[in-house]
Parts: structure tokens; C-alpha cells; sequence
């Protein structure tokens, strides 16, 4: 039998190998990396028991490597063979993402491991976003896009041989598996040389800025890599105080005692030198692309608790245009009316939780005496504890703002546009995975457990 590397081991060396491309490419990102590795420090040391939590739920060691990643593909054909590659490494399509609603020619869906443990092992996720030709107004451009994108080939030929090596015999050799880092890393460098003239690439800019980063280059240069910071309100701070330029404003909720979802910020994109195609050689230019962003994951919310945030958020947005320090204090006006205490959003059903015996209870488990009663008893007695399941995935409305904020600002409105996930899917080839189900899943696979432990006889 063939000793094949496992996907886990297969991710976690391709997210080593794409930070440290990232961070020769982008030093700024590695300032990044040591403000927030500071931040959680001091954070971890404060608070004793998000330390403990963490540790309990298996994010404490993943922490100082957890990362995502963001690429933007041109064609349905891109889009599947990132399935295929990312395939490699465990990552399945997980959401759909409709960005047009904010002005985003792109719809979305991230690549990142299911399982419990293979998160433990490398919480690596990359965003997916696949241009949608049809919001190219100009025929003509559009056209062209299509016939630039038709002709360019963003996966390594050795890269494609293992690959379909993978997908034939259903696994890697270590020394595939390290040639298949290697070459999968081709397909995120960045490179410095346009595939259009500077007249083309004016003209898909004027399209839409997103469109020219998308259609002009050799393929899906890696945009940002995110670290996971424990306060990014800190982390912003610092950033500021290091004359780093970053965001205006953390997208998502405000500032809580318990973390909901998610919330990031970024450094502003940057302007870099740019060779494009002319007559009479190449000629120089700039493009702006390139950011660091930052994160901090909370809770995932049950549909009821998504309802209430997105009303919630819906209304705030309403108040950006009294000016940012006006909006920051309306947000978290707004969102007092999300409870902000863990036991209140497991008891009112807005987030996911996992349940297991505490210390006393899994003595009465050994001695065959567990007491009987309703969850929400038996946590109040000391018998059962809840730990929160941290979010996963990602926000339509903080992605957009992400990327509004450096690559798109003057075209923040609505594409007027629908949501085409049916598309979407018909491009990937398979459908993508519900992030509710995956939530939902593991609460109820601790309460089996549970189930299972207090009458092992009825199983």
C-alpha cells in the first residue's frame, strides 16, 4: 500500500511556503505578523480564560499559523481547476458570496477544511471570487476579457500532472507532495509584468478596477494574507501608532464583551511598479492591489442569530454618512440589542455551542450516576459546560468593504445585479457546502457524544 501524505500535512506546508512568499513579496505583511503575534501575547496573558477556552475548543495552538488567503479567477475553467487543486490539500467549497450587491463584479465561495481536526491541524482557507463577465456593460470589453482569459493558463503543468496524480491514485508520495507545494505556489506569485498594454489595462480600469486585476495579469496572484488576532481593535491601534496606514473603520459588528462573526481591517492596497506590453517594448505603470488584512473571529450565529445581525448591521449602515466616528458610536448603539453574554446567546438560540461534561461530571460518568435534566440544568448545576463554536467562514458585507476600501471606491453602489449562485455552482462543477449544516453538525455530534456516554447500552 502506498504511503501518501495527508492532505492536512499537504496544507499546512503550502500555507507555510505562501506566507513566506507573501512576506518577501509584501515586508509590510510581516509587520503585520509581529503586531498581532504580540497582541494575542498580551491578550492570552490577560485573560486566563480565553486561554482556557481556547485550549478546550483546540484553537490554541493553531493560532499563531491560522491565516486565509484571497484570489480572484477570470472563468469557469479557473474556477474548477482551484477546486481540483485546493482538493489536494482537504479544502472543499464551503458558502456562496454575492459581492454585486456591493459593487463587486465577483461572486464567492471560500476553500477550507470541514473537519474538527484537520481545522486544528491547519485552519488555512482561501476566498474564491470568479469574475462574472455578464456585469461587463461594454460588449466589446467584454469580449475582449473573454478572449484575453481564454488564452492564459494559470496552473503549471507539473502542478496539473500531480493533481490529476492525486485525483487517479488518491493520494501524494512525500516527494509529490513536496514538488506539488512547489509548483501550486506558481500559481499565487505575483508577478510584475502585465499581460495587456497600458491602453487595455486604462480601459478595463474604467470598467472597474477589479476587472483590470483580474483579466490583465498572468493569473490569481494571492491579494492578502490574514492573520487571526484575539483584539484587533489593538491591533488597529498599533498599526496607526507605527504610521502604518490602515482602514477608517473595522468592518462588522463593534467591539463586544463576546465576539460575534467576524470583524477585519486592513493596511491600505499598494501602489506597485507595473511593466506593460507596448510596441516598442514594455512600458512602466502602476497597479494597486495588494493589501494586509486582519481578523478576529467570534461566534458562529444560528440562522436566528444571523436574522438579528444582519437587521442589525442593515440599520447601522444606514448612519455611515453621518461621518465615521458617528457611525462607530450609532454601531454599537444598534448592537446592544444582541445579547452580550454567552449564556444568553446559547439560551435564546443565536449561536452554536458544543457541549461536554465538566470535570465533576465526568466523574459521575465513570461512576454510571450522570443526572438526568435539560441542558441548560445541568450547565447551571455544574454537570455540563458549553463552549462556543468559533465562525469559520466569512462576511459578504465585511469582504466587500475590504475590498471597496482598496481597490473600488468609486464604485460602491449596487450592480443592480442578482444573485446567481445556481452559475456560480455550474462553474465549479459541485455545489457548495452550507456553513449553517457544518455549524449545526457539530453541535449535535457533542451532544451524541454526550448521549452516548451516559447510556452507552442504548446504542
Amino acid at each position: 500500500m502506498t504511503d501518501f501524505v495527508h492532505p492536512d500535512d499537504i496544507r499546512l506546508a503550502f500555507s507555510e511556503a505562501m506566507s513566506a512568499m507573501y512576506r518577501a513579496e509584501v515586508p509590510l505583511y510581516g509587520d503585520l505578523l509581529d503586531i498581532v503575534a504580540a497582541t494575542n501575547a498580551r491578550v492570552l496573558e490577560d485573560d486566563p480564560a480565553l486561554t482556557a477556552r481556547l485550549a478546550a475548543g483546540g484553537e490554541l495552538d493553531r493560532l499563531n499559523a491560522e491565516r486565509h488567503g484571497a484570489i480572484r479567477v477570470g472563468t469557469a475553467a479557473e474556477l474548477q481547476l482551484m477546486r481540483r487543486l485546493f482538493a489536494v490539500m482537504g479544502m472543499v467549497p464551503v458558502g456562496y458570496y454575492d459581492l454585486a450587491v456591493a459593487g463587486l463584479p465577483v461572486h464567492s465561495t471560500a476553500f477550507r477544511p470541514v473537519d474538527n481536526d484537520s481545522l486544528g491541524r491547519c485552519a488555512f482557507r482561501v476566498f474564491c471570487s470568479l469574475l462574472r463577465l455578464d456585469l461587463i456593460q461594454d460588449a466589446g470589453l467584454r469580449a475582449k476579457a473573454a478572449d484575453i482569459l481564454a488564452r492564459r493558463h494559470i496552473v503549471t503543468d507539473e502542478a496539473l500532472n500531480l493533481i490529476e496524480r492525486f485525483e487517479r491514485e488518491g493520494g501524494l508520495t512525500t516527494e509529490d507532495a513536496e514538488a506539488f507545494v512547489l509548483q501550486a505556489l506558481e500559481t499565487f506569485r505575483w508577478h510584475g509584468e502585465a499581460l495587456v498594454d497600458h491602453a487595455t489595462y486604462d480601459a478595463f480600469s474604467r470598467a472597474h478596477r477589479l476587472i483590470a486585476d483580474i483579466v490583465c495579469f498572468r493569473g490569481p496572484h494571492i491579494n492578502h494574507l490574514t492573520p487571526r488576532a484575539l483584539d484587533i481593535d489593538a491591533v488597529q491601534a498599533e498599526m496607526l501608532r507605527r504610521g502604518i496606514k490602515a482602514k477608517a473603520l473595522i468592518e462588522g459588528p463593534p467591539r463586544r464583551s463576546v465576539p460575534i462573526l467576524l470583524r477585519q481591517t486592513s493596511f491600505q492596497a499598494l501602489e506597485e511598479q507595473i511593466l506593460f506590453r507596448g510596441s516598442a517594448g514594455t512600458v512602466a505603470g502602476v497597479h494597486t492591489a495588494r493589501f494586509g488584512e486582519i481578523e478576529q473571529r467570534g461566534v458562529a450565529l444560528t440562522p436566528r442569530g444571523r436574522a438579528l445581525y444582519d437587521d442589525l448591521l442593515t440599520e447601522a449602515e444606514n448612519a455611515r454618512s453621518l461621518g465615521d466616528s458617528t457611525y462607530e458610536a450609532k454601531l454599537s448603539e444598534i448592537f446592544a440589542r444582541f445579547p452580550d453574554d454567552l449564556d444568553d446567546i446559547r439560551r435564546e438560540g443565536l449561536g452554536y455551542f458544543t457541549y461536554a461534561p465538566t470535570d465533576k461530571g465526568k466523574t459521575q460518568l465513570l461512576a454510571g450516576h450522570f443526572p438526568a435534566g435539560s441542558p441548560d440544568d445541568l450547565i447551571k448545576d455544574g454537570w455540563l459546560v458549553a463552549t462556543p463554536i468559533t465562525y469559520e467562514d466569512f462576511l459578504p458585507v465585511s469582504a466587500a468593504g475590504i475590498f471597496r476600501s482598496n481597490l473600488a471606491e468609486g464604485n460602491a453602489t449596487s450592480l443592480g445585479a442578482s444573485a446567481s449562485q445556481d452559475d456560480f455552482e455550474a462553474a465549479l462543477g459541485m455545489a457548495c457546502i452550507d456553513p449553517f449544516g457544518l455549524y449545526l453538525d457539530q453541535e449535535q455530534d457533542s451532544l451524541d457524544a454526550l448521549e452516548a456516554a451516559i447510556n452507552p447500552s442504548a446504542g
